[in-house]
């Protein structure tokens, strides 16, 4: 069976989208948290490659980080090499172990694009908001200047590219409410494909 991945881009409201999906009883397998998790276990090559300066009490500070990477592609690279394969190996094992369970599950995956669709197989459902709409959200949410949203927001793939590449799309370019139906709808798919009730 194919993977389903819920993805979109920076600030466009998928962590909302997950919850929902989440509250409808499907497992959420989240690639950031599993992220941090080896992010602090990777403490030594992290040190080696950005300095000492970007580990507070034993723990990666990812603030600082995400500010270096986010300006930086090389960098952003080097971060890659060192955390993407030990995150895959961790997605597919509880990929593996939720199928044999027999249970229904989405993998959430902020960067499936980015990472040339290491999910051949898979079926993807792009949360969708405009570029605009992006950059304003991450200027609340985070507190950012709007050249440091906008370099934040340009580090990805243009959210129009994905878009198109969807084979679903859930629009959160509206209003609550639509955000809504457009999950429900979503929920139904999940559903259908898993025949679960």
């Amino acid at each position: 069976m194919s993977y389903i991945i819920l993805t979109g881009g920076i600030a466009s409201g998928k962590s909302s989208v997950s919850k929902i999906v989440s509250k409808n009883g499907f497992t959420v397998v989240d690639a950031d948290k599993i992220a941090h998790e080896v992010l602090n276990e990777k403490i030594d090559e992290i040190t080696n490659a950005f300095g000492s300066e970007f580990v507070k009490e034993g723990i990666v500070d990812r603030k600082k980080l995400g500010e270096l990477i986010f300006k930086d592609k090389n960098k952003r690279e080097i971060l890659g090499h060192i955390l993407h394969e030990e995150i895959y190996k961790r997605i597919e094992k509880k990929a593996a172990y939720l199928q044999k369970q027999k249970k229904p599950f989405v993998i959430d995956i902020p960067l499936f694009f980015e990472k040339n669709g290491v999910y051949k197989s898979a079926i993807t459902a792009v949360v969708y908001a405009t570029k605009e709409q992006q950059i304003k959200r991450l200027m609340q949410r985070n507190g950012l200047k709007k050249e440091e949203a906008e370099a934040r927001v340009a580090a990805q793939i243009d959210i129009e590219q994905k878009r198109k590449a969807a084979d679903i799309v859930i629009d959160n370019s509206k209003d609550l409410a639509h955000l809504q139906k457009e999950v429900e709808k979503f929920i139904k798919f999940l559903k259908e494909k898993y025949d679960y009730q």
